[in-house]
């Protein structure tokens, strides 16, 4: 078709629906919300290709787009489904009857249990999918109610956009399959840097013009997320149009003004990584097990994806095809699916690492990419029955709070199946973790291109679940090969794709393997053991810290010889602690402690192989080496009562002693604990684990007040729970804040120059009046959404009073702007009001109340020059009210709200955005205002003001008024600026720390000040070991290089696999699971063997190495026979 031609089709349907959609705006003019309540629509205008088509009256935010501007895809305003979680496993009958009972006594009139026709059905089940037409919010009381119901949550719609990349380069012409029989070819090369909200496929992948709803079941409606780019339409002649599948790519074009919301935001920095493809079981040399007989066999292993084709000649062992969709068919229509169980499973061409394991596909994707999280409870449950041993799930999402899902995945690691999951596509940004990924119980994989460089894409930690309070753990766990990696095309032949949705199936694939080959020992085989073995075995890549590559890169043959002298046991994750290993412990190693400052918390994943479920025996114990200084540090632990499933954790708090505030060194420690097991059959006592865990620290003397700065994190909320927008509003392609507004995830930069300037850098995880203000010499509030206790409000302009100095800033806050950028959750399924703006204003007006400052809710953006730095003001707020004696700093800037709101560029004049003030009082220190953050957060940092951040503190700490504030600063008057309010009916209060839940506004009663206990030290009088790392390998397994044997090489191919010893130069009789028995002997005697066989080396070599002289003949003696005369 020709691209005019599809043009004038994208048309048609785009008429077509503007008149569907007015036709049902007649019907009903407004769009019900949670409760049932109809509230106005709006007129809006429908755009098509670009172009006006008509204005109508919107029903629903999921067919408008946050700028009045419709997007066609489909789908009807949801209705109300829930999914009921019961507290066991009961039958069809029994949980119909409990959610009858409870809604009867509710008297809720409009109620049903909606039909799941899938394999599932026959068998009881811990969970309804329940619609209910009418009091909503009343029928999830009176089910939440019942005794049998555990919890009651709105069922989830999980949409994933297939980011993948298909590498055209050097690949026959037959590997570029149409996907189905569309005749379209199934990827193209693309790359962005959304990160959306909702669970996605982790590999790259081309975006779908149209994307219809064809196969919608009952109850279970369509949603969109209106933050969306519009659909573009490929323009014929443009030169930057693609021809699918060969390699160019789609240029957005929408309407400019009308579609402000459609700028695409992306970072253009970011660019492809290319690499060679090359065959990904031989660079991990899959090759040498296969020739060993294991190739899977007596595994069961299951891809959640988009199906397979029950004909496709590279699967060898297809044991089970099922289908959780509403589509009526088991096939891949994306070749999604067909890739990933390709890379695991695949016989030919392009080689998985286990063709001989038995393979079972779950359908749980639509070809439109959809899915719900009922098709995949379902399907978990259908595993459990099938005793399914690996699982494997390249999908992610942020939410860490979808509950049924997360207790689903505890339930299936704790029937013994190994879950492996892609860590996610949203790197290099830090903070970024999926979820499943990013459980204790799950493998979590990264991604690394083959020149062992970690892949771009390729998310990076911490975990976000402890924050504000804790720290993160360490994830991804493992890193391998997901950039450039060959795989089974949707019908035949071979196709390339990066992501970490390809880096997961090379660990689930290495995992069954694996599992195959200790298949005699498998009772031992768990999610927990197979973790440690992929751990301890893993090689670190050099330069890259844990919250990169987690342990290392995959290591198959050092993990098979891992989990052939594995003994169950408990292990810890980081198995030690030393903060002065750089770079791999960063952020911990970037900064020493000292004493009076914040404790530096180390979250550590405590892993027990030795039973599903666990307990810590009494409770840790430090243990400081006296020889190296282990008593000048102090250590505080919280842990986990109970270790389930398989694992659990321990969070280590150090601080330095008393006696340290002036002394500066290296101290040592151990933590040592003890895990116990219950029994397993045919064992008595409790299964029993010490493991000790090495702290190394470096302290300083405590620094002076004017170097400490104390970053505020307790006031900082992020999505889950809550729907918090992004900080610049031209990022609409990321439109959530979930990153944690962490110093160590998306201000990593920040935090590193401020380390490089000199300023040690606190985290305060606990309210305003948990600190001692004559320790600091200024706190830093940055783009805070939380509101503040009276008292934090009281305490701090004390502080102030006393010398304490204060930089606060913030983002946009506007209602009008809030009440736009309203949207259908995905995730939720519910309508999503942002209950701030980029930063909650009206609560850090009432902060600053006291000192007569405060900002306002206008919204601007703009390039400026401030001194000789270029800037950009990216979706901040003005300055409102300021004592006229300050400094005042203007610009002159788009009014970006009044953009917003009537798509109109307006220029102001002298719009306020920094001010500076030296606080009456003879000790009194300074407030400095700035009303934009974004320049300072990794997420969408643009331009950095990274010098603006030293010149503020220049001021605050050390009362130096840099000259560019001098130059370009002067006082100014700001008269008639109405301040800004809360939005009425906001939600902020589900899920603030502040305010009661009951009453939005009133405040909850302000909390105690944690306390850590320190524990009493057992000192050790003797020396810590010197290298950590190699100190802590599981087992104390010497793992130089595993024991192979002499491999007779042959053409690739699956079909040369030796399962009977032929093609090993080995002796007959010989076993073909040998064990290593160079690896029992004692090190001295291997050490001595050693030295004796290079001596005689050596001597061979020097003998048979030295020229052979010629020998000089001898002459024969002549003996002369004297004859004595006679006498």
């Amino acid at each position: 078709m020709s691209g005019q031609a599809e043009r004038d089709l994208y048309m048609l349907l785009m008429n077509l629906t503007a008149a569907l959609t007015l036709l049902l705006a007649v019907e009903k003019l407004g769009a019900l919300t949670e409760d049932g309540v109809d509230v106005p629509g709006e007129v809006v205008t429908v755009v098509a290709g670009g172009e006006v088509v008509h204005d109508f009256y919107c029903l629903t935010s999921s067919a408008c787009d946050t700028n009045g501007v419709v997007l066609w895809k489909g789908g009807f305003p949801p209705s109300h489904e829930y999914i009921v979680t019961f507290n066991g496993y009961f039958t069809t009958t029994a949980r119909k009857n409990f959610i009858q009972a409870a809604l009867r006594e509710a008297e809720i009139p409009s109620w049903e249990i909606v039909p799941r026709n899938n394999p599932a059905s026959d068998y009881p089940s811990d969970f309804e999918v329940v619609l209910l037409r009418e009091r909503a919010r009343d029928g999830r009381d009176a089910l939440e109610d019942h005794p049998n119901v555990k919890r009651v949550t709105p069922q989830r719609r999980v949409r994933r956009t297939l980011k993948r990349i298909e590498y055209t380069t050097e690949l026959p012409d037959e590997n570029l399959e149409p996907c189905a029989d569309k005749g379209t070819p199934c990827w193209a090369q693309t790359w962005q840097s959304s990160r959306p909200l909702k669970r996605t496929s982790l590999a790259y992948s081309r975006k779908k013009v149209l994307d219809p709803d064809l196969h919608r079941s009952k109850g279970q409606t369509r949603r969109k997320m209106p933050l969306r780019p519009l659909p573009e339409f490929i323009k014929p002649k443009s030169k930057t149009n693609r021809t699918v599948g060969k390699g160019t790519k789609n240029k957005v074009t929408v309407k400019k003004g009308a579609a402000f919301w459609h700028s695409t935001g992306r970072h253009t920095s970011r660019r492809l990584l290319r690499t060679v493809p090359r065959q990904v079981t031989h660079v991990l040399q899959a090759d040498l097990l296969w020739a060993m007989g294991f190739a899977g066999s007596g595994i069961k292993v299951a891809v959640f994806d988009t199906g397979l084709s029950e004909n496709h000649p590279h699967f060898r062992n297809l044991k089970d095809r099922t289908n959780w969709t509403n589509e009526k068919t088991l096939n891949d229509g994306l070749g999604h699916g067909t890739f990933v169980a390709g890379v695991i499973a695949s016989s030919k061409e392009c080689q998985g690492f286990s063709p001989d394991a038995d393979l079972h596909i779950f359908r749980v994707f639509t070809n439109n990419q959809v899915s719900y999280t009922s098709w995949f409870l379902d399907a978990f449950n259908y595993a459990i029955l099938k005793k399914i041993n690996v699982l494997n799930l390249s999908i992610g999402g942020p939410d860490f709070m979808d509950h049924p899902f997360v207790d689903k995945v505890w339930e299936l690691t704790a029937n013994k199946v190994i879950m492996v999951s892609a860590i996610g596509n949203d790197g290099p940004l830090y903070g970024t973790l999926n979820n499943p990924a990013d459980q204790m119980d799950v493998i979590g994989v990264g991604g690394i291109d083959f020149e062992d460089k970690i892949a771009r894409f390729s998310s990076r930690g911490m975990t976000t679940w402890e924050l504000p309070g804790g720290y993160g753990r360490v994830k991804p766990d493992i890193v391998t090969y997901g950039s450039g990696v060959r795989g089974s095309g949707l019908k035949s032949g071979c196709r390339t794709l990066s992501g970490t949705s390809v880096a997961s199936p090379v660990v689930a694939g290495a995992v069954t393997l694996l599992a195959s080959a200790v298949i005699h020992r498998f009772p031992m085989v768990n999610p927990a053991s197979m973790k440690q073995a992929l751990m301890a075995s893993a090689r670190r890549l050099h330069g890259v810290n844990m919250f990169e590559q987690g342990h290392g890169k995959l290591d198959l043959l050092k993990a098979y010889q891992v989990l052939n002298n594995y003994k169950p046991q408990a292990s810890l994750s980081p198995s030690y602690i030393d903060l002065t290993e750089c770079p791999y412990m960063w952020p911990y190693c970037t900064q020493p402690i000292y004493y009076g400052g914040m404790p530096t918390i180390i979250n550590v994943t405590i892993l027990n192989g030795m039973g599903v479920t666990g307990r810590i025996v009494d409770k840790p114990i430090w243990q400081p080496y006296t020889p190296q200084n282990g008593d000048y540090i102090e250590v505080a632990f919280s842990y986990s009562n109970v270790l389930w499933p398989w694992s659990g954790y321990l969070a280590v708090s150090v601080t330095a002693s008393k006696k340290a505030a002036k002394w500066e060194g290296i101290a040592n420690g151990q933590v040592t604990l003890t895990v116990s097991s219950p029994p397993e059959e045919g064992e008595k006592e409790e299964r029993t684990s010490t493991v000790k865990l090495p702290v190394r620290v470096k302290v300083v003397p405590t620094p002076p007040r004017s170097k400490r700065v104390l970053w505020d994190q307790y006031h900082n909320l992020r999505y889950p729970p809550g729907y918090f927008p992004r900080d610049n509003l031209r990022m609409k392609n990321d439109p959530l804040d979930w990153n944690g507004d962490h110093p160590h995830t998306n201000f990593k930069d920040t935090y590193q120059h401020l380390r490089n300037a000199g300023y040690y850098i606190e985290i305060l995880g606990a309210p305003i009046t948990c600190f001692d203000a004559n320790q600091y010499g200024t706190l830093l509030i940055v783009d805070s959404e939380e509101e503040f206790f009276p008292e934090e409000i009281s305490k701090l302009k004390r502080d102030i009073d006393n010398g304490l100095s204060v930089i606060v800033i913030a983002d946009w806050y506007n209602v009008s702007v809030m009440k736009k950028v309203k949207f259908y959750d995905e995730n939720t399924r519910q309508w999503w009001m942002p209950d701030t703006g980029g930063a909650n204003v009206p609560a850090l007006n009432d902060l600053m109340y006291p000192w007569n400052m405060a900002f306002s809710d206008q919204v601007y953006e703009g390039d400026f020059t401030l001194g000789d730095h270029d800037m950009y003001y990216a979706s901040g707020s003005s300055i409102a009210k300021f004592p006229e004696d300050g400094i005042m700093i203007t610009q002159t800037l788009k009014d970006q709200g009044n953009e917003v709101l009537k798509q109109e560029s307006q220029t102001v004049d002298t719009v306020p955005i920094l001010g500076l003030y030296q606080m009456t009082g003879e000790e009194a220190g300074r407030v400095a205002l700035y009303g934009d953050s974004n320049c300072l957060d990794n997420s969408h940092l643009q331009k950095d003001c990274f010098w603006l951040l030293d010149a503020l503190l220049q001021y605050t700490s050390h009362s130096h008024m840099p000259p560019v504030f001098e130059q370009q600063g002067s006082p100014f008057s700001i008269t008639n600026v109405e301040l800004p309010e809360r939005m009425e009916g906001n939600h902020l209060a589900r899920y603030s720390k502040v305010l009661e839940s009951s009453l939005a506004g009133q405040t909850r009663p302000l909390p105690a000040c944690p306390h850590l206990s320190w524990a009493k030290g057992e000192p050790l009088n003797k020396s810590a070991p010197t290298h950590l790392y190699p100190h802590q390998k599981l087992l104390s397994i010497d793992l130089i290089e595993p024991p192979v044997p002499n491999v007779v090489r042959r053409q690739p191919g699956i079909q040369h696999i030796v399962s009977d010893g032929v093609g090993w130069d080995i002796q007959p009789g010989v076993p073909s699971h040998p064990h290593n028995s160079i690896q029992s002997m004692p090190v001295f005697a291997l050490a001595g063997l050693t030295l004796v066989v290079v001596f005689f080396a050596v001597h061979i070599h020097k003998s048979r190495s030295k020229p052979k002289r010629r020998k000089p003949r001898l002459k024969r003696p002549t003996f002369i026979n004297i004859v004595k005369p006679v006498v």
